[in-house]
């Protein structure tokens, strides 16, 4: 069965004559119009039955549920498919749709009959969708073990509403997005589950130019590796996050990275948790590799004796891997991937009030983590995501959330609870193909305390389970850099010219010889700069000075020296400064001093390449 459902300010139409012999009968055909409604257009198709019907209306139903709306229109359209079912089958099965409609103020347009219609669409971002329904709808990968809980996502019952930073509920539908796109395109991704892409996003060139990162034919799809470049980025990432979250408290960790998949705790946590995982058989084992670093925290959590008085804990690692089998059709660049790097905190809390407390710090925690990654919070929108009596019992610190975020968030709340988790908040990044990847985020558990038999003594000296966070203040690293190239390359766009921050960028500085006799002032002048915690290179190729100056700015060096007789004669450098495109002067100190103020605070590593680029082998990419 085909759908294309659409929610509309009105439709109108007139059956003006029948097309086929068993066209349904109806008396005096009038012209209707109907208004404030959902018109699903349908195919009924070859092989469909009553277990496709009600599959059919029941994401229907559900849909409509999201935008508020009760008011359904069945128009048959056989123009969605070339496979049509028997007109007597699908008459059937349309009359049955309507039927287990029946809660809604429902009807149908004649079966068979030509028609002329009007129709005038809603603006928002859930009004146009198409679905496609079978016996079998789900699909799923060869060799694939798919959580129940990823089997049933697509069956939850939710809203889709928008809310403000005053704490205004909108319905989706009667939103304004004028001033919002990102966030309008945030909620059309979201709410059609759409992974998949068609083309590569603008990164992934980027990333082989570069020379940070590329696929790697040899592994799985999804693994990717990475360069010189791209290792010394992600290490100063994977450093800075680190130190910001043990700063904030936590107790860093390292735990395996394969489990049992029969222990007790994993079998049930499978089916709580919407992922895909890899298998291995050992030795008479089923293992599976660890797709967060819930696991391995929470089995050591178990061997800790706590009181309240230790709450909230908070252990941390940084995953170097984890695994998920995402599909195929949505890995591309550093954007989805099967192995990737995150940030993982656990803070175990005494209860409801102390996790709320604690879970507005990690916003706060996140929110700065992601600015000085270089990613604002205008590249970024979020989504917060509850049960309905999570809601109702904390609704003024949801709002106090939103209101900190400082621009209206995309809100799905759900009718009773279906995962481990009651609350769930995240910033996403909408690329340039208008794909959302989430960065920061943050999920308020109240079952795996219980479920791994993690205790605590409460002051009542009875013991409770605690209730767990999971945040990762900046999500997987591999995608801090995505997003990094992203934003670059819409600058790029802009007529801006791309860099990475200072404090990331693989190389700093660049000293460019005018001519030989210039080596060993620049070799001396790199040294000193070195000596400063900068990443400095020397340019000593034999090619022309417009070349060596071309592939500096395409490798996006914000700093490049060229030194000839007056500036090796001189006390000053003279500097061409990316980020203003001027050449200016300096003296020495104040050049250091400039690198300084943009670098501090951060980790600093050195060159990971030859400090002398005719050293360097020349990749092929």
């Amino acid at each position: 069965m085909r759908i294309l459902q659409l929610h509309c300010d009105s439709i109108e139409y007139t059956p003006t004559k029948k097309e086929i012999k068993s066209a349904e009968e109806i008396e005096n055909p009038q012209t209707q119009k109907l208004e404030e409604i959902v018109v699903a257009f349908v195919a009924i198709e070859d092989g469909d039955d009553s277990s496709v019907a009600k599959n059919a209306i029941s994401q229907i139903k559900n849909s409509m549920e999201k935008i508020g709306c009760k008011k359904l229109l069945l128009y048959p359209y056989a123009h969605l498919s070339s496979n049509l079912a028997k007109p007597s089958t699908a008459m059937s099965l349309l009359k049955e749709m309507e039927s287990e409609a029946s809660d809604l103020e429902v009807s149908h347009s004649p079966f068979g009959w030509t028609k002329s219609y009007k129709v005038q669409v809603k603006g928002h971002p859930l009004a146009e969708s198409s679905k496609v329904v079978t016996k079998d709808s789900s699909t799923k990968d060869d060799n694939e073990d798919t959580s129940d809980a990823l089997k049933g996502e697509s069956t939850i019952r939710s809203y889709w509403k928008i809310m403000s930073p005053d704490g205004t509920m909108t319905n989706i539908g009667d939103f304004d997005f004028s001033n919002h796109k990102k966030l309008e395109v945030l909620a059309k991704y979201e709410s059609a589950k759409q992974r998949q892409v068609d083309e590569p996003p603008p990164h992934v060139a980027l990333m082989k130019k570069l020379a940070i990162a590329d696929y790697e034919p040899a592994s799985d799809s999804g693994n990717m590796k990475f360069f010189p470049n791209g290792r010394l980025m992600k290490s100063l990432i994977e450093r800075y996050v680190t130190d910001r979250v043990k700063e904030y408290g936590g107790h860093e960790v390292e735990t395996p990275i394969m489990y049992d998949s029969e222990h007790p705790s994993m079998v049930s946590y499978f089916n709580r948790f919407p992922a895909r995982q890899y298998n291995i058989d050992s030795e008479g084992k089923k293992l599976f590799l660890r797709f967060a670093a819930c696991f391995g925290q929470f089995l050591m959590a178990n061997q800790y004796q706590m009181s309240y008085k230790n709450l909230p804990y908070k252990l941390y690692e940084l995953t170097r891997y984890s695994f998920r089998r995402e599909q195929s059709g949505e890995l591309v660049g550093l954007r989805r991937l099967r192995a990737f790097t995150m940030p993982d905190c656990h803070a175990f809390c005494k209860d409801i009030p102390q996790a709320v407390d604690e879970i507005k710090v990690r916003f706060d925690l996140s929110q700065d983590v992601l600015k000085e990654l270089g990613i604002d919070e205008s590249d970024y929108d979020m989504a917060i995501r509850f049960t309905e009596d999570f809601y109702n019992e904390n609704k003024s610190s949801i709002e106090e959330l939103v209101k900190k975020h400082g621009r209206p968030v995309l809100v799905e709340m759900w009718k009773e609870k279906f995962f481990y988790f009651v609350l769930k908040w995240e910033f996403n990044f909408i690329d340039n193909l208008g794909k959302a990847s989430a960065l920061s985020t943050d999920q308020i558990d109240v079952e795996n305390g219980d479920r791994y038999g993690i205790e605590f003594v409460d002051e009542n000296n009875t013991t409770q389970h605690p209730i767990i966070l999971h945040n990762s203040p900046s999500g997987a690293i591999e995608r801090i850099i995505y997003a990094l190239l992203e934003k670059a390359a819409a600058d790029s766009k802009k007529g801006t010219k791309p860099q990475f921050p200072l404090w990331l960028a693989p190389t700093q500085v660049r000293i460019i010889p005018l001519k030989e006799e210039f080596y060993d002032f620049c070799n001396n002048l790199c040294d000193k700069i070195s000596a400063q915690n900068v990443r400095v290179d020397v340019d000593d190729r034999n090619e022309s000075i417009g070349k060596r100056i071309r592939e500096a700015e395409k490798e996006w060096i914000q700093y490049i020296l060229v030194i000839g007789e007056k500036e090796a004669g001189s006390e000053n450098l003279s500097i061409r400064d990316r980020q203003t495109g001027n050449v200016r002067e300096v003296s020495f100190d104040d050049f250091m001093n400039e690198i300084n103020e943009q670098t501090s605070s951060k980790p600093y590593t050195g060159l990971n390449q030859s400090q002398h680029l005719s050293k360097r082998p020349q990749l092929m990419v």
